[in-house]
């Protein structure tokens, strides 16, 4: 094998892939050949490194130097300056925004310096379709330590201990789901991983399964060893092709070495692992629906118990567990359920994976302690709000979450703060957003999706969520009244007390949570008529100051609907009639003489 001096590492997760990282990897290894470093500089293929907002990443090894924004274009460079003539190219180092100081290594920059990669231990350190290079750090070994030195019941026992809970928006106690399982008496159990991530703006699962497709490989065998399965179903989603195509390198690897299979260590344990797929229906993220959608059945929702790890896949007992929680168990195993524990907060124990979205200068994929305060996570990991904006909301937990405020910032995130500030903690999605953003649209725009991903098999959900959508979209359309958000309020309480599944149960939590926090918000658009954000179109005027107007008929050649008239040099009028309050008058005006009302 050879023994290379130097490694490139470029991100090969999904979002880079988008911005030509494939083209990137195929150009440095061209320009490592020219350059006849060939036999001393290997370039590798990894997961996500997280930084989605300066991808795509390239990482120089062993130095640490950390690239970022790089082009196709700029390969042959990087391998001349930095290899070749051993100098940084200093325009593709990441710079510090608050001091303008460039910054070599990524531990130095304020987006990794307060995370903690447990479940992201691997991600863009591994090329992930090499099952040497996860062996190399230690993979597999917590799979061997499980079935040839300790009991089903020790194993279990170490999980209970270290107080992990399921990552999947419940967070029910991981070891004694697994024990739960063990005790029931079966001819046949399996294992099951949820990689069905149905939340809009999350990406934790689909980065781990391309990232570090192995760990969630041999967490399941040691789930099956002490559970009694000796089957392994992933239920993944049909859209996200790169993790099930690593996904399944992974597990032909790891048959090919003899870690799944017959007699694994030669213990007599057998355990194997099947991909099944899913259409994308959000309600097939809760357990007895994705078992359902399994079987080949439609994706609904049943009353437990019987719980799945009783009664659940073709009938016998199944396990369920999802991608992140899957991800901690080989860990676990290997540093102790003492040093797990040690991470957190008293009732959330370890680490938490969120996917940071919306108006956030760092977009990416993070990983905290439990207990670190949303502040931490938004201002520090995150580099605060764009443009310079204003923090209004965060949204944690997708559409089953709810919206937390500016008095919520000193938070510290775990299950029951989040739980008591009226979100949860869910899958870990977390949206921000800035003063520009309208509370009441966002709430019918998270109701839309519910409506639209209800599986339609209980009243409460099917019908309650669409009259919640009808009477939110009367409100933000100007026709809304003080009776509609008693309403509002009402209906949202029935759907949370009645729905069958934990979809229709917390999908109110929106409409709740801003009625909450921005009851302002929803009575100027029922008393005044106006949207105070302007995100609301009918609610929204577009006007042109006659002082500020050049008469430079730019909007007038931009209307879609010709509705903004007048002659050269002179101030133009907008026809309100006509205007169909598209905002692209405004967003062409040189001068801003375009405002709204």
């Amino acid at each position: 094998m050879a023994q290379y001096t130097n490694y490139i590492l470029v991100c090969g997760g999904t979002g880079c892939r988008a911005s030509q990282s494939e083209k990137i990897i195929g150009n440095l290894k061209a320009a490592v050949e020219k350059n006849g470093l060939q036999k001393n500089v290997q370039v590798i293929r990894t997961g996500c490194f997280g930084f989605c907002e300066k991808g795509p990443v390239v990482k120089m090894i062993p130095d640490n130097t950390f690239y970022v924004q790089v082009q196709p274009g700029d390969a042959d460079e990087l391998v001349k300056e930095h290899l070749v003539k051993g100098r940084k190219v200093e325009r593709l180092l990441y710079v510090n925004p608050e001091t303008n100081e460039q910054i070599l290594d990524s531990k130095h920059i304020d987006f990794y310096k307060k995370q903690l990669r447990v479940a992201l231990r691997n991600c863009g350190f591994i090329n992930p379709e090499n099952i040497d290079e996860y062996i190399a750090r230690d993979g597999y070994v917590a799979l061997g330590k499980a079935i040839t030195e300790m009991t089903p019941e020790e194993v279990i026992k170490e999980i209970m201990d270290s107080g992990l809970r399921g990552r999947g928006g419940g967070g029910f106690p991981t070891g004694l789901k697994w024990q739960i399982t063990r005790k029931v008496q079966a001819s046949q159990k399996y294992v099951v991983c949820n990689a069905d991530e149905g939340d809009p703006g999350a990406f934790m699962d689909r980065s781990i399964l391309e990232g570090d497709p192995h760990s969630i490989v041999e967490a399941m065998a040691i789930n099956g060893y002490c559970t009694g399965a000796n089957k392994g179903l992933v239920y993944i989603r049909a859209e996200y092709p790169l993790a099930v195509e690593r996904l399944m390198i992974a597990i032909k690897q790891a048959k090919e070495y003899g870690l799944l299979g017959d007699n694994i260590f030669g213990s007599g344990f057998s355990f194997d692992i099947e991909i099944r797929y899913g259409a994308g229906a959000f309600v097939c993220g809760e357990e007895t629906a994705l078992i359902h959608s399994m079987e080949g059945l439609r994706g609904e929702a049943t009353v437990k118990p019987p719980f799945p790890s009783e009664q659940g896949y073709k009938g016998y007992p199944t396990n369920v567990n999802n991608v992140e929680t899957y991800a901690n168990i080989p860990v676990i195993l290997l540093k102790g359920a003492k040093w797990f524990s040690s991470i957190g907060t008293e009732k959330s124990k370890g680490t938490k994976v969120f996917a940071l979205a919306g108006k956030v200068n760092n977009v990416g994929l993070i990983e905290v302690p439990m207990g670190t305060t949303l502040r931490e996570v938004i201002f520090g990991i995150g580099g605060g709000i764009k443009d310079g904006k204003k923090f209004k909301a965060v949204q944690t937990g997708g559409p089953s979450g709810g919206c937390l405020t500016e008095k919520h910032l000193d938070l510290p995130i775990d299950y029951d703060n989040l739980l008591a500030a009226g979100s949860m903690m869910g899958s870990g999605g977390m949206i921000v957003m800035d003063e520009n953003d309208c509370m009441v649209a966002m709430a019918k725009f998270y109701l839309d999706f519910t409506v639209e991903e209800s599986c339609g098999k209980c009243a409460p959900c099917r019908i309650g969520n669409k009259r919640l959508h009808e009477i939110l979209q009367k409100i933000t359309s100007g026709n809304g009244t003080e009776d509609d958000l008693d309403r509002l309020r009402n209906l949202a309480m029935v759907i949370k007390d009645t729905a069958l599944c934990g979809l229709g149960q917390t999908s109110p939590n929106p409409v709740l949570s801003t009625m909450d926090n921005f009851y302002d918000e929803y009575l100027a658009h029922v008393h005044d008529h106006r949207c105070p954000s302007h995100q609301c179109r009918e609610l929204t005027q577009y006007y042109i100051n006659p002082e500020k107007c050049k008469g430079c008929t730019l909007c007038a050649r931009v209307c879609p609907v010709h509705a903004i008239t007048g002659d050269r040099k002179v101030p133009h009028v907008i026809d309100l009639q006509v205007c169909i309050r598209c905002g692209t008058c405004m967003d062409k005006c040189k001068f801003d003489a375009v405002y709204v009302h």
